[in-house]
């Protein structure tokens, strides 16, 4: 494909051309890949959307124990996800790990409906997220092992997009099923076990297991700290930079906080993360591509400065106007990051390494995120909202200067797909 640079001008016409000639250039691998995530989204978010109300409406669940359920769960998957990388990297093989993870996904859905205690839910909540740690970091390098190199940034746009489009959908069609249904919970948990199975078996008949190279070495003990120092330098400064970034990157929860104390009624709380997952799902996929045809690094700088715009709109204009305008550009700047940390994980991470590459990033990334929360949450007690959204915006501002040093990196090394035109 011909490459375009910066002081290269496109006329739009060549832009949508070269943009169908990339969708259809794409494996249908990863066609799949991205199917099976937006329709798995779609079954987990139905459930998730609702599951709060349910505890607390139906098994009498404190807020106390919601909150502890969410926070052990997501920690969970964030540790599975090293130990399942590392594996496929050991094994030589990603998709097996990734049918074990959708699969346990999905079998835990007939749970929610059926549950007689809370204990049940609470334990089909844990295997879900067990089930998520094992498919993340081996999906996410299966993509790598059989996406072009010149179409990588392009392959994880995709499937993020259409991962994203799950998430939207969810919610919606569980609100939609919740009055057809008259607010009857189990029904709509049962018709969420149907999107689940479809998204396994894709992924069983359409996602291919590629051949492992011949000459490829064989990984005895990938999370040593031999095989973790044959990372390189440059996937460590990708991971710093990443983990930073996530840093000013806190919970959602707290945009859904700010919409409600600018006074967004109840009902339309959920449309709050509709409306940042619409514009995150709409801009995935061409942030993939360009990162493809230009630069890596100039697309994710660009995607943390929205990130900085994002919280000075929530700070700086009042009421509903900033808030749907902040989730707007909060949700651009995902779509213009998410995917390029993906794609410059699989640049620069060796290719017997990519499984164990990928966990480590979900791993810190996890906690960050975590981390973040807390310190999100304590300024907005301390110092209120807008305390939150600035301590952001300079988190933001110190992950940008990050991209320098690491572009100087990248140049000094040999890594699959970066040169000096595309870091």
């Amino acid at each position: 494909m011909q490459q375009h640079h910066g002081r290269c001008p496109i006329r739009k016409t060549e832009h949508a051309k070269l943009d169908r000639a990339t969708l259809r250039r794409l494996p249908r691998g990863i066609w799949a890949l991205g199917l099976v995530s937006l329709w798995m989204d779609i079954s987990s978010e139905m459930i998730h959307a609702l599951l709060p109300v349910y505890l607390v409406t139906f098994m009498g669940a404190s807020m106390v124990t919601i909150g502890l359920i969410e926070g052990i769960a997501e920690a969970i998957a964030a540790v599975t996800k090293v130990f399942s990388g590392a594996l496929s990297d050991w094994l030589g093989k990603r998709k097996i790990l990734a049918v074990i993870g959708y699969g346990l996904a999905a079998v835990t859905k007939p749970v929610f409906p059926l549950a007689p205690t809370i204990g049940w839910l609470i334990g089909a909540r844990f295997i879900d997220r067990v089930g998520k740690g094992i498919r993340g970091a081996p999906r996410d390098a299966l993509i790598a092992d059989i996406s072009p190199g010149d179409l990588r940034g392009a392959s994880y746009g995709l499937r993020q997009a259409l991962d994203t489009v799950g998430a939207f959908l969810g919610p919606v069609i569980a609100v939609l099923l919740m009055w057809l249904t008259g607010d009857n919970i189990p029904v709509v948990f049962w018709i969420a076990v149907i999107p689940a199975f479809i998204s396994v078996g894709l992924l069983f008949t359409l996602v291919p297991e590629p051949e492992r190279p011949a000459d490829l070495p064989e990984v005895k003990s990938p999370l040593s700290l031999r095989e973790l120092r044959r990372l390189g330098a440059a996937f460590w400064w990708v991971v710093g930079v990443a983990s930073i970034f996530t840093l000013a990157r806190f919970s959602e929860a707290f945009l859904i906080l700010k919409a409600h104390a600018e006074g967004a009624p109840t009902g339309l709380i959920p449309v709050v993360l509709v409306v940042m997952n619409i514009f995150y799902a709409a801009a995935a996929y061409p942030a993939g591509v360009l990162s493809d045809n230009g630069s890596r690094l100039r697309v994710l700088a660009f995607g943390m400065g929205l990130l900085v715009v994002a919280d000075l709109v929530f700070v700086l204009i009042p009421g509903l106007t900033g808030v749907f305008a902040g989730l707007a550009i909060w949700g651009v700047h995902m779509g213009f990051t998410q995917g390029v940390f993906s794609s410059l994980v699989a640049d620069t991470a060796p290719t017997e390494l990519r499984g164990t590459a990928f966990g480590m990033l979900n791993l810190l990334t996890g906690v960050m995120i975590l981390l973040a929360s807390v310190i999100a949450g304590v300024l907005w007690d301390s110092v209120g909202p807008n305390g939150t959204f600035l301590a952001g915006a300079a988190l933001a501002l110190v992950a940008l200067l990050g991209v320098i040093p690491l572009r100087r990196v990248l140049k000094s090394v040999k890594a699959d797909y970066v040169t000096p035109e595309n870091a």
